[in-house]
């Protein structure tokens, strides 16, 4: 088979690809908002593990590859690396969710790709081209919009979210590693127990007795940010992700107006604009990984 097979063939249903990204921006965005309409009922730490804990209903249909997986002691190591980097993205992250507005959280969330693609140059011995440098360098511009250091005060939240965007990036590049050595089940799996176990002693720190209602709320969190991946996963099967990828813009249209109407925030000019440039230079890295791969020779199967 052609190396651009795969690629032809998912480009063959591009409107179910979108369909299924505009689903997944439904889902992290309502991710959002549960959390942010929970807010400080919860501690930050308590949520986050509520979260994870809640979800781990999900991991049923995965507990047979991940027992069959036998896994060596370098795996675990890695597995555990990754949950502890994971752990830390996620506790920035419900903690800048209860500091700044919605929009600015989606916006800034963007960064991670793009320190994905660092990483993957830096550890992963990848080669960075001088024009996804120039991406790079106009998606940490798009940042400095949003943050206009100088220009006003920087919060604790906007800070966490710099250290979010770092921690996933890194949670992303071992999943990378370990996909070639795993099935997704496994790696999907290991994350939601080691996070788990992570969040655990931080989440008993500042332990408050959670009511109905707001255990309620965060299964509904796990259960929106599991339909999420979900439904991503999908997209990526349908269509290329030069073509998924700028559909995900619109998860900040989506936080923009639900921080307007729902949360009376105001909405700020300043993030669109700072979230359309790293958007579109998240869009531009992308169509460049995806120019690469069809000039390949040989078949990507372990990346089909």
């Amino acid at each position: 088979m052609p190396a651009d097979a795969p690629a032809a063939a998912a480009a063959s249903r591009p409107l179910a690809g979108i369909l299924w990204m505009l689903v997944t921006g439904a889902c992290f965005v309502g991710v959002t908002a549960v959390v942010k309409h929970v807010g400080a009922g919860v501690p930050a730490a308590q949520a986050a593990f509520l979260r994870y804990a809640l979800g781990l209903v999900f991991l049923v249909p995965m507990l047979r590859p991940m027992l069959a997986a036998r896994l060596g002691r370098r795996a675990l190591g890695l597995f555990a690396l990754r949950g502890a980097v994971h752990t830390g993205g996620v506790l920035c992250w419900f903690f800048a969710m209860t500091q700044i507005p919605i929009a600015e959280v989606t916006a800034m969330n963007y960064l991670s790709p793009v320190y994905v693609t660092l990483g993957a140059a830096l550890f992963l011995g990848e080669r960075l081209a001088f024009r996804r440098i120039a991406a790079i360098a106009a998606a940490l511009a798009g940042a400095l919009i949003i943050l206009r250091p100088g220009f006003r005060e920087l919060s604790p939240g906007h800070v966490a979210m710099l250290f979010t965007a770092v921690l996933f990036a890194a949670s992303y590049l071992i999943a990378k590693q370990m996909s070639g050595e795993v099935g997704a089940p496994v790696v999907v799996g290991m994350l939601s127990v080691t996070v788990t176990l992570g969040l655990a002693p931080f989440a008993a720190a500042v332990w408050v007795t959670p009511t109905a209602g707001q255990l309620g709320w965060l299964f509904l969190v796990a259960a929106l940010a599991t339909a999420g991946h979900y439904a991503m996963t999908l997209a990526f099967a349908a269509a290329p992700v030069t073509l998924t990828q700028p559909v995900t813009f619109l998860q900040l249209v989506w936080a923009v107006l639900l921080g307007a109407l729902v949360f009376g925030e105001p909405a700020d000019g300043w993030v669109i604009v700072g979230g359309a440039v790293i958007m579109a230079a998240v869009s531009y890295i992308a169509w460049r990984e995806a120019a690469a791969r069809r000039r390949r020779v040989t078949p990507a199967v372990p990346e089909a």
